[in-house]
């Protein structure tokens, strides 16, 4: 149904449309029996495919990455279509309006997007307003932070703890983007003696809430996938020894070429979407030879089906996270990539999800 209505969704300014659907699903999640409705046409559960972690327990492996659901406001809906967990963000301390328009692109050709929002976002003090029930999604919900576009790098540690200090109330986990593309410098931050003293300031926030009654939550990094081996080796390894609970791999790519000749190629922003496939997969095997023994992975890039989010799994990651193959595939991704989940785990001998975690990497 939705490939039916695809074509006139793509006829519209991408944001446009983005934000139409946003507007669609809390609509629905308002709605008597709305969300009951979206649970019994792209739910599936199935036992083989819950995951633990964290103290934390995902009904299944498929979430749904920063981006989509900017201000944490209808993560509850996301749920009811079926996906394992949800991530918010990304969230700044203070409001702000991001990038200029337009700064959001289609490359349909290549089943592609490349996007300069710049953590446009209400702030924290909305969504704490929006996170307060947090719990009623039943899945797990993390929140992604940044820091704002004014501040500047040596001040950044300052606003993840505004951050923290904000919302750590709320969600089931925290991810650390200090590797997005569209905000100035901020890439900057990944450099391993910055990254130790901004880890070492947040894990210090972190113990300052838990020692004053707030229950603890996992802290994660983001990584980009433009980095040298020996670099991206370096900042896992100093993530992990500064306390991080795990490592999402990756965001968004400044690289153009899978994407060279397509007439948008020369704008600014970071590249999601197919061409980051094989590449976001290398890198998860690659964290996971050097960290995997530590601390969970979740591997994002472009993860269309289910043999896509099947790559990742036996490249090392316990968890997945889709994005642009939401854009591309629609509502019923998590449940047509759990459906074949299922049926890979069967083909191979598995009878559960973890068996399949890093067999390709060993």
């Amino acid at each position: 149904m939705y490939q039916l209505v695809r074509p006139l969704l793509f006829a519209i300014d991408p944001e446009t449309t983005h934000e139409r659907t946003v507007e669609a699903l809390r609509l629905a999640e308002r709605m008597p029996g709305g969300k009951s409705v979206l649970r019994a046409m792209y739910d599936f559960q199935d036992e083989r495919l819950q995951v633990k972690l964290w103290g934390l327990t995902f009904p299944n492996p498929v979430g749904l990455a920063a981006g989509f659901d900017k201000n944490a406001e209808i993560y509850r809906g996301f749920a009811a279509l079926g996906f394992g967990c949800v991530e918010v963000g990304t969230i700044t301390p203070l409001p702000q309006s991001g990038n200029d328009k337009p700064r959001l692109f289609r490359l349909p050709e290549h089943q592609a997007i490349i996007n300069r929002m710049g953590f446009n976002n209400h702030g924290m003090g909305a969504a704490a307003g929006h996170l307060r029930n947090y719990q009623e999604a039943g899945i797990p919900v993390g929140i992604n932070i940044g820091k704002n576009k004014v501040t500047p790098n040596e001040e950044a540690a300052s606003d993840y703890q505004k951050c923290l200090e904000a919302l750590y109330s709320y969600g089931h986990y925290f991810v650390i983007n200090i590797s997005s593309p569209n905000t100035p410098n901020l890439r900057d931050l990944q450099e391993t003696e910055s990254l130790r003293q901004l880890l070492r300031a947040i894990k210090a926030k972190a113990q300052e809430l838990e020692a004053n009654g707030a229950a603890a939550k996992p802290i994660l990094l983001k990584v980009a996938p433009d980095m040298a081996s020996e670099q991206m080796h370096d900042v896992v390894k100093a993530a992990v020894e500064e306390g991080a609970a795990g490592i999402i791999a990756t965001n968004t790519t400044l690289s153009r070429e899978p994407v060279k000749n397509h007439e948008h190629a020369g704008q600014a922003g970071g590249l999601s979407g197919k061409p980051l496939t094989e590449r976001s997969t290398a890198w998860v095997k690659e964290i996971y030879q050097t960290v995997g023994k530590e601390v969970p992975i979740i591997g994002v890039g472009g993860i269309f089906t289910g043999d896509d989010a099947y790559a990742k799994i036996r490249a090392g990651a316990s968890l997945i996270q889709v994005y642009t193959g939401m854009a591309y595939q629609g509502p019923g991704i998590a449940k047509q990539i759990n459906q074949r989940l299922v049926q890979l785990l069967a083909r191979d001998g598995f009878t559960h999800i973890q068996q399949a975690v890093g067999v390709d990497a060993r």
